[in-house]
């Protein structure tokens, strides 16, 4: 089924879908799949995964399919989900957030792209939160069976294939050219066209095996803990930056800007990490992303929360300024409800963190300047559940899989740039964003 901003949802929806949701405690019989690990349940085929210290969901299968095109995306893929809801017979036994009916979503960072969005409705899910596990199936059978078990829906197991040797090799603009893109950035900021603008290039990998995206999965989750851990339709990676999380009226966003490249010294790190705390450049560009985001979330919230000073958050690649922006959701009027987590990502969409300040001069100069599509890159990625309350990410330390050729994969990182940033600095600081994605393919 696919949507555009000109033409209604039209047919494609199996009517009724039957939703399941059941705790989960069996195991497959002989096997060695642990549900403890949720990434080691998935099979090689087009997996689904938000997993972060271990909790999360994975899916597969397709019960449903939304794409979408343009401007009106965001909206048009929630309203393809509510004629699913609409369709939807529900039964759920475990009623937490990821339970019943969950749709994952990946959008693209630009309005233009011709990457769209896409919204999956998975067959099977499996989620963890705080011990608890469930599992939730989707079918079209249009009755209520009996209750699902793990070992009847699991995927063929297969051990995930190392991709063997990766070449790289540059993107739409060379590394040495790139630079030439930064110095334009900077001139525009002093000509006083923006006060900041993020600027992204693109490295291309090719992997002598066929990528079996649970391998990248597994890695990224095991060394970056901290980060969301997501695949979605070809776009895999562990993004350290969370645009929203919404959850019975409570929203949070962690923004991310200010970088520096960590040395593998703890004593070393510790002193950098303090550079990075009192640099006035790094600073400056984490004060203009708070802003962003803590002004678009403004509208929607009846309080908030906005830390006056950030905190280094330690990666094993680098160490970034962070700030956690909370609020608590306006009471609905009337019949009305919240905001669903998507539109409040579509309201967050693009920060200040991944595009620039003021947004639409930073996104004219990234169209005018940068040079390549950015496709969903940095655009957002996440899932959300039949309340509309889920979480979506900003796709960062990421990759796409081509689609015609899972030997190829662009692999993205971004910048943010100010008055008093260096472009040698800038392509450091964007190989460094790399490293978790070439770790991932190694």
């Amino acid at each position: 089924m696919s949507t555009s901003p000109s033409s209604p949802v039209t047919g494609g929806v199996p009517h009724p879908l039957v939703v399941r949701t059941v705790e989960c405690h069996d195991l497959p019989a002989g096997g060695s799949t642990d549900p403890a690990d949720l990434l080691d349940l998935l099979g090689p085929a087009a997996p689904l995964a938000w997993v972060r210290r271990g909790d999360g969901l994975v899916a597969w299968g397709e019960a449903v399919r939304v794409e979408v095109r343009g401007a009106d995306r965001f909206a048009a893929a929630e309203r393809a989900w509510h004629e699913v809801l609409g369709r939807a017979i529900v039964r759920d036994e475990v009623r937490l957030p990821g339970t019943g009916p969950v749709a994952f979503g990946s959008f693209a960072f630009d309005d233009d792209s011709p990457a769209g969005g896409v919204v999956v409705v998975p067959r099977v899910v499996v989620g963890r939160r705080d011990g608890r596990t469930w599992l939730t199936t989707v079918s079209t059978a249009g009755e209520l069976g009996p209750a699902p078990r793990l070992r009847d829906v699991l995927p063929p197991r297969t051990e995930p294939r190392a991709p063997g040797d990766v070449t790289y090799t540059d993107g739409a603009v060379a590394a040495d050219d790139w630079m030439d893109v930064v110095a334009r950035g900077v001139a525009a900021i002093r000509a006083g066209e923006v006060e900041k603008v993020v600027l992204a290039r693109d490295v291309r990998a090719r992997t002598e095996h066929p990528l079996d995206v649970r391998w990248a999965l597994q890695r990224l989750a095991d060394r970056y803990r901290s980060c969301w851990t997501f695949s979605v339709d070809g776009m895999i990676g562990a993004t350290p930056e969370l645009l929203v999380r919404s959850e019975r009226g409570l929203v949070t966003s962690r923004v991310l800007a200010g970088t520096i490249r960590r040395t593998g010294d703890d004593d070393a790190d510790m002193a950098r990490a303090a550079i990075l705390a009192h640099s006035s450049k790094d600073l400056e560009e984490h004060e203009y992303a708070v802003t962003s985001v803590a002004r678009a979330l403004a509208p929607f919230c009846s309080s908030s929360n906005v830390p006056d000073v950030p905190f280094v958050l330690s990666l094993p690649n680098v160490l970034h300024l962070a700030s956690d922006v909370t609020g608590v959701l306006s009471a609905p009027q009337g019949d009305g409800a919240h905001p669903s987590s998507l539109a409040l990502a579509a309201a967050l969409h693009p920060t200040a963190a991944v595009c620039g300040t003021p947004t639409q001069a930073a996104r004219a100069l990234i169209t005018r300047i940068e040079g390549m599509d950015r496709g969903r890159y940095a655009g957002p990625v996440g899932w959300f559940g039949a309340d509309g309350d889920g979480e979506w990410g900003i796709a960062l330390r990421s990759a796409e899989v081509d689609r015609d050729d899972p030997h190829r994969l662009r692999l993205f990182a971004g910048c943010g740039v100010v008055a008093a940033s260096d472009p040698a600095a800038e392509l450091a600081e964007s190989r460094a964003k790399l490293d978790p994605m070439r770790f991932a393919l190694s």
